[in-house]
């Protein structure tokens, strides 16, 4: 069900979130991985889409395959350049051999796996030991249930209601008009723990707040620019 939404709604996610179009990805995601992915060599990029994170990371010289299991995010990713490579395959099951890469990244994509313990196994089993692991969320409280900005009617203020954090929940959301896609929410412990019992050790954590003109797009609360939108957890796969 989720392969079939993501290629019914593909062209609508190159037109609106690649090639310069969304402020998030230019100013913050973009540069963010950039960052943190800096001196890799080997890169596996695990749900690739059209492939703007691959190609970014290829531009410092990089060898990197993309993988992705929607056809069509995986035409257009080849046919707009670059040196990357693009495979269509799923998460859990990657078509590639044990130790083959000192870096994954895998970039707002594992909300639309469920279950995911399968896809961090195999992100173990292809890291070399002392590789390195970029896994970017949107941030687990913006996707917990109920969760969203609350008007206080005559008055001035909003706050940020969080809803049923602590419990799993996959749900199909109009993210545009006609469009519906699927997200899983569950709470960071349930990421942290499953990294840990394959060997993903976390070293560091970013919570980066939003971007002035995303603030501006998305209503220009005063208080939004303490709460992040995404969360950036880097881990090192240490030995068996």
């Amino acid at each position: 069900m989720e392969d079939a939404l993501w290629e019914r709604h593909a062209g609508w996610w190159q037109q609106e979130f690649t090639a310069g179009a969304d402020a998030e990805y230019e100013e913050q995601i973009l540069p963010l991985i950039e960052h943190h992915a800096r001196g890799a060599r080997r890169v596996l990029d695990i749900g690739c889409g059209e492939g703007q994170v691959s190609r970014r990371i290829a531009s410092h010289g990089a060898h990197v395959v993309g993988v992705d299991p929607t056809a069509s995010q995986i035409r257009v990713a080849r046919g707009r350049g670059g040196s990357a490579q693009f495979v269509r395959a799923r998460a859990e099951h990657l078509p590639c051999g044990d130790a083959s890469f000192d870096t994954v990244v895998l970039c707002l994509a594992l909300e639309h796996v469920d279950p995911f313990e399968a896809a961090i196994d195999e992100v173990a089993r292809v890291l070399v030991p002392g590789g390195r692991f970029l896994l970017l969320l949107v941030h687990p409280l913006l996707q917990s249930p109920g969760s969203g900005w609350v008007e206080v009617i005559g008055s001035d203020d909003h706050f940020w209601r969080v809803g049923s954090y602590l419990g799993d929940d996959v749900s199909t959301d109009e993210v545009g008009p006609g469009i519906e896609l699927s997200f899983a929410h569950r709470p960071l412990s349930r990421y942290v723990h499953e990294m840990g019992r394959c060997g993903l050790l976390i070293d560091d954590m970013v919570e980066p707040p939003p971007p002035a003109e995303v603030l501006l797009e998305t209503g220009g609360f005063p208080h939004a620019c303490s709460i992040p939108r995404v969360m950036l957890l880097s881990a090192r796969r240490v030995r068996s």
